[in-house]
């Protein structure tokens, strides 16, 4: 059985990782690696692969950065050639980037079984593309692998038919828990100058954040009063850095002493510096479930998320971005006034191995395009 695996972004990276380990492993299936190229920076690019452990792509689409419109369909421009000289049993792809939607359709309407990893995840918020993509890859998918039970509720809400749907864990989770030794070992903190507990991590890439002046002010007036107490970390976005420019806001953030700007960081110094953290603040959706797994306190700067888990027992506070509810959170961790988190269901490093079985039985059991 052959499996055409999708990685696009680099959150896909850490997602895809343990899964090519798992196929390997398994005799009942041959992998094959495509890399869309839609976030390419070599550097990055080859430190996630080396340090995860990923081989090599097969394929490399070098498709780059474009529009939404322009980038899905240079995508499954070139995708379809492949699909139609490998001729897979199944295409894989997982999360929610553009890559995962076009290569999904030119699958299914090749008659290629799609699989979904991380499935179900619904922010109920159709401003965000990332959700776009998660509802039409969810809706055209023949095998759907959900990393916790609200993913699982809503493909069945959907119309999702059950015997489709698997809860089986978090793939991002398995490449954390491989590598938090190897993660240890990184000397970001001695090279940064800081201390275990005594700083805060923050991320902010989403365009509702950093591309309105309005809100990314309000979540300045927030980290001007943190920062006060706390160094503040920020491996900061390509995006955001160029809109810091536009905005001029530079001026403003050197004049914040205690926070940092630097390049973006590879997975382990980014683990280390997160499993280290007194506490993140972040947009992102994967570093909520890195946090809950490392049981550190994390604000979501956002109204919403797809990952209610994290929240409903985890480590994270959904805290939208107004500075009196970041603020509040935030006392309310400095005062150690929060929950004692509690880990998932599942999310204990063999996500990835049961989907593996899962696959060996369910495709090999019917044929391509049934």
């Amino acid at each position: 059985m052959k499996i055409v695996s999708v990685a696009g972004a680099r959150p896909n990276f850490m997602k895809i990782a343990p899964l090519m380990e798992a196929f390997r492993n398994h005799p009942g299936i041959t992998p094959m690696l495509v890399h869309t190229g839609q976030h390419y920076d070599e550097r990055m690019s080859d430190l996630f692969f080396r340090q995860l452990g990923i081989p090599e792509p097969d394929i490399n689409l070098g498709i780059g950065s474009g529009s939404h419109a322009v980038q899905t369909a240079e995508i499954m421009k070139v995708f379809e050639p492949i699909c139609l000289e490998h001729k897979p049993d199944a295409v894989l792809v997982v999360g929610d980037v553009n890559s995962t939607i076009a290569c999904g359709l030119v699958a299914v309407k090749l008659g290629i079984k799609l699989v979904h990893v991380e499935a179900g995840l619904r922010s109920f918020d159709r401003a965000m593309p990332e959700e776009i993509n998660r509802l039409l890859t969810d809706a055209i998918s023949d095998i759907l692998f959900c990393t916790e039970q609200s993913g699982v509720d809503n493909l069945l809400h959907e119309g999702v038919a059950r015997e489709k749907v698997f809860l089986v864990g978090n793939v991002m989770i398995d490449t954390l828990i491989k590598n938090r030794a190897k993660a240890d070992a990184s000397p970001i903190l001695e090279d940064l100058g800081l201390r275990a507990g005594e700083y805060a991590v923050l991320t902010l890439h989403r365009p509702s954040n950093v591309d309105d002046p309005a809100i990314f002010g309000r979540l300045l007036d927030s980290l001007e009063v943190i920062q006060r107490d706390l160094p503040i970390v920020f491996p900061t976005h390509p995006r955001t850095r160029k809109n810091i420019g536009v905005m001029g806001l530079g001026e403003r953030i050197d004049g914040m002493k205690n926070l940092r700007l630097i390049d973006p960081a590879g997975y382990l110094d980014f683990l280390k510096l997160t499993a280290n953290a007194r506490l993140v603040l972040t947009d992102s959706g994967g570093i909520q479930e890195e946090t809950t797994i490392l049981k550190v306190p994390c604000l979501t700067l956002r109204e919403n998320t797809e990952r209610p888990v994290t929240a409903e027992i985890g480590s994270n506070q959904i805290v939208g971005t107004t500075p009196e509810r970041i603020l509040e959170a935030y006392r309310r961790i400095i005062t150690g006034q929060q929950r004692r988190p509690q880990t998932p269901p599942l999310w204990d490093g063999q996500a990835a191995v049961r989907i593996a079985d899962i696959l060996a039985r369910t495709i090999s059991s019917s044929p391509a395009g049934a």
